[in-house]
């Protein structure tokens, strides 16, 4: 009976001992999220966010049927948000550990919840927006990841509503 007893403890032992840490490029790659969110904010440097992409990146854009971004648009990509929207500002509700699908172990990329907020350039409306965003790295740079977030329904909202065009239901003779 004892035996029994001993063989779950062992195995709990093990397995404690054998859990991953995290993985040694984690904090490298969480800093360079953060520059890459500090520039859109500031819209300071294009080149210095593009600099961050990998020269294979495959980016999922944040608009419905937008596929997998390319380097090369990716920049027009992000010079679209710099055209579109004011004082953007990145809060993380926090920064997560991936892991490879494959091995299911930490794998250096980046996850994250957070919320934008900003103003619309040309109606100076302000909003803010709950995202999740992912990250994969090699050599030090952005591979691929994406923006996940509803972006149409964002910008619909911005728009400037034309109220001396809209019927109100009365009768115009």
């Amino acid at each position: 009976m004892k035996k029994f007893l001993f063989i779950p403890l062992v195995c709990f032992v093990i397995s404690c001992a054998t859990a991953p840490g995290p993985h040694p490029d984690f904090a490298k790659n969480v800093e360079t999220a953060k520059l890459l969110f500090e520039l859109q904010g500031t819209e300071a440097d294009l080149d210095k966010q593009v600099a961050l992409a990998h020269p294979d990146l495959e980016w999922q854009a944040a608009f419905h049927g937008a596929g997998l971004l390319n380097k090369e648009a990716y920049g027009p990509y992000l010079k679209a948000w710099h055209d579109l929207m004011d004082d953007v500002v990145f809060t993380p509700v926090n920064w997560l550990p991936g892991v490879s699908a494959d091995t299911g172990l930490p794998d250096g990329s980046v996850r994250t919840y957070g919320k934008w907020t900003g103003n619309h350039t040309e109606t100076g409306k302000s909003w803010e927006l709950i995202s999740y965003h992912t990250f994969d790295f090699q050599d030090g740079l952005i591979v691929a990841g994406g923006d996940y977030f509803d972006a149409g329904g964002l910008i619909a909202s911005l728009q400037v509503e034309d109220t001396d065009n809209q019927d109100h239901g009365e009768d115009h003779e």
